[in-house]
């Protein structure tokens, strides 16, 4: 296969603090001899783990690029044992633009893995994180939230793995990361996903889907940092720190939640005005109306109910105000387990049992 056209401003081999940037030669009216330069840190101390932290992915989800623009103006090379490569816009193009997919191809990263080191824009981000970057890692984490069109209860997620040990160091280093959720994700297609992509090389790997809106929050932002680097003290790259008695961190618990089936979704099967009934985290019974969509071009009609079809833990929700037909409306979630200490000590789960979202 031809080589990558990215081409990286640092040396992953070098010891120290390193920012620079993949150059990816982009021609286009405004610059003919233009590039996408996607920045990119790489902090490295000795022999150790390598762990990959990414954001972006989307280009409106905003708790990824912010906490990992932090570390990597904050992480020292003394403080590290091993290496950690740090890209906080991955989808650089729609970072940019603000939107999901990309505007000079409208890729959507998460759809595009293997990628092709031949074809479009998203393509060859996906070709170079897929051939160069992953053999690198050892454990992944890649920061998502709902972006302008969903929102959230913040969670960390794990897929369902063929691979029992593989499966288990996932679901530790899920806990590890210390959201106040933690979620076994049903995916409804999971062709093209970097996460497919990371767990098929058989790497630690964890998402997360820290809220929504377009937007994030004080409270959003403050998980994910916290979860960053609990996340590279679980994999060995950082010591833990220590914890006080009055350190929230000390008392930190998740509650696991379970996406079992289809029938945790409801998708609207009409245009209008959405009505959701209940909010983000509340519990839902079977068969109760979990939204109302009302006809927004004329006076007089009667919304369309939509009851939930399974009960649990209202996990997301369509965010705007406005659906459309084939948008998801509400996904549910079985709760499986309260309370469950959080943080880099988590001791990995007994089950096995995990599904894998469509995101």
């Amino acid at each position: 296969m031809r080589p990558s056209a990215i081409t990286p401003t640092v040396d992953y081999d070098t010891d120290g603090e390193q920012h620079g940037f993949l150059k990816l030669p982009y021609s286009h009216d405004a610059s003919a001899w233009g590039a996408v330069m996607i920045p990119i840190t790489v902090i490295r101390r000795g022999a150790g783990p390598t762990v990959l932290l990414t954001g972006g992915n989307h280009g409106d989800e905003y708790e990824g690029p912010i906490a990992l623009s932090k570390l990597a103006s904050s992480l020292k090379a003394e403080e590290v044992t091993g290496r950690v490569i740090i890209v906080p816009f991955m989808n650089y193009p729609a970072f940019r633009a603000g939107t999901r997919t990309s505007p000079i191809d409208q890729g959507n990263l998460n759809r595009s893995f293997p990628g092709k080191p031949d074809g479009t824009v998203t393509q060859k981000i996906a070709d170079y994180f897929q051939r160069y970057l992953l053999p690198l890692a050892d454990y992944v984490l890649d920061i998502h939230a709902g972006g302008r069109t969903l929102d959230f209860v913040p969670f960390a997620a794990i897929h369902e793995l063929p691979d029992a040990l593989q499966q288990a160091r996932c679901e530790a280093a899920m806990l590890a990361f210390g959201a106040p959720f933690s979620m076994r994700m049903l995916e409804l297609d999971s062709t093209g996903l970097f996460d497919s992509a990371v767990e098929e090389a058989g790497k630690v790997f964890v998402s997360t889907e820290l809220g929504g809106g377009g937007t994030a929050t004080a409270a959003s932002v403050d998980i994910a940092v916290q979860g960053v680097r609990d996340f590279l003290a679980y994999a060995g790259v950082l010591a833990a720190r220590p914890t006080a008695s009055t350190d929230r961190r000390a008392s930190r618990t998740t509650t696991l939640l379970d996406m079992p089936d289809g029938t945790c979704y409801t998708t609207s099967a009409h245009d209008g005005l959405l009505e959701l009934c209940k909010d983000l985290g509340e519990m839902v019974e079977r068969g109760e109306v979990i939204a109302r969509v009302h006809d927004a071009t004329r006076t007089g009609a009667a919304p369309v109910e939509y009851r939930a079809r399974c009960g649990g833990l209202l996990a997301a929700r369509h965010f705007p105000g406005l659906v459309r037909i084939g948008d998801t409306i509400a996904v549910v979630a079985d709760i499986v387990e309260c309370d469950i200490p959080a943080g880099a000590a988590s001791a990995p789960a007994t089950s096995t049992t995990a599904h894998h979202v469509d995101r």
